[in-house]
């Protein structure tokens, strides 16, 4: 933003009320709904010049039926890059992701109840990708004896994900043959990411049970279900941009359909701390130029194994959006992390 320091606060004071107030009313803002409701400490025709100078540097726009302005793309990213604070959960907000996530059972409860927390706490339509099994290391593997010639094998990854595989013997499997095999099976791949746990196994000691078992590990390992499956929740949000339909809500819900095309808007996440916003026609997909995406990665330790976020039209609340995608982030890496 160009002129004075003084010029430029107060411009972006001037900039973030008009950004609060469209989110909010959903129409557009004029100076005198400016003064009334923020105390901007100048009269209503410096607002009226700051508001011009704002149009004329692209921040705001003004719509043909209408006095007020609105963001504009480039408006909304100046808003997010000097946001002062992302709004903080609340204690009871952190409770409740807390109690909601701590209460899942395996990794597909865990992905579904974060979607669906996260469209409630945004009002949003949420997006949670499956982690991907390829950067995944292997926390365990259990072998169970279930019957006299029967072993149900159990692969538990880092990512919090549980494998379960039954294999039919010949014979039965004698106690201390299955305690071997069990040692051997996790002395080769505990702690291994994906493609160093198969080549340990391929140095298991030879026995009656250690072919099928290598087997039916290596198959459970190749399993790629994980990384291209995405859960969705909150499509009903949408209904509260009516009046953006044609140009936002009809061709989210239509992407919505299109798995490839979420993966592709929440992209590549670091993990940590950071949030990636992408605004309007600074997202990859042509089509949702009309669309925000708040994002973040997520996995055990300092590992992204997937990402998840919310999308919607660029009217949204950044501030609260950023706030509840970190914390759901976090709170589900933690899951991940055994912790």
């Amino acid at each position: 933003m160009q002129g004075a320091n003084s010029h430029s606060d107060r411009r972006l004071a001037v900039l973030r009320a008009i950004v609060e107030d469209y989110v909010s009313t959903h129409e557009p803002v004029g100076s005198k709904a400016l003064v009334e409701r923020h105390g901007l400490g100048v009269s209503p025709a410096t607002v009226r010049n700051d508001m011009a100078a704002l149009e004329d540097e692209g921040y705001i726009s003004q719509p043909h039926t209408s006095a007020g302005r609105v963001p504009t793309d480039k408006g909304y990213r100046l808003f997010v890059d000097r946001l002062a604070t992302v709004r903080p959960m609340t204690s009871g907000e952190k409770r409740a992701i807390t109690t909601f996530l701590d209460g899942a059972v395996d990794l597909d409860d865990v992905v579904h109840r974060s979607v669906r927390l996260l469209s409630q706490l945004t009002r949003q339509v949420a997006v949670v990708q499956y982690p991907t099994l390829t950067r995944s290391t292997v926390r365990h593997i259990e072998l169970v004896e279930v019957a006299p010639t029967r072993l149900l094998v159990v692969l538990i990854l880092s990512t919090g994900r549980v494998e379960q595989r039954l294999i039919e013997t010949t014979a039965p499997v004698a106690v201390d043959d299955l305690a071997a095999m069990r040692a051997w099976v996790n002395a080769a791949t505990e702690g291994r990411t994906i493609p160093d746990a198969a080549i340990g196994l391929q140095h298991i000691p030879a026995s009656p049970i250690a072919a099928p078992v290598v087997t039916t590990i290596l198959e459970a390992l190749s399993d790629e279900r994980g990384g291209q499956r995405v859960a969705v929740a909150g499509a009903s949000n949408l209904a509260r941009y009516g009046d953006s339909f044609d140009t936002a809500v009809r061709p989210l819900l239509e992407a919505l359909e299109e798995h490839v095309v979420l993966l592709t808007l929440l992209g590549e996440q670091a993990a940590g701390d950071s949030v990636t916003v992408r605004i309007g026609t600074e997202g990859p997909v042509q089509e949702l130029a009309a669309t925000s995406v708040v994002a973040a990665g997520y996995g055990p330790g300092a590992d992204s194994v997937a990402a998840l976020g919310v999308v919607g039209p660029t009217r949204m609340d950044y501030s609260s959006a950023m706030g509840s995608v970190h914390a759901v982030a976090r709170y589900l890496s933690r899951i991940l992390d055994g912790n």
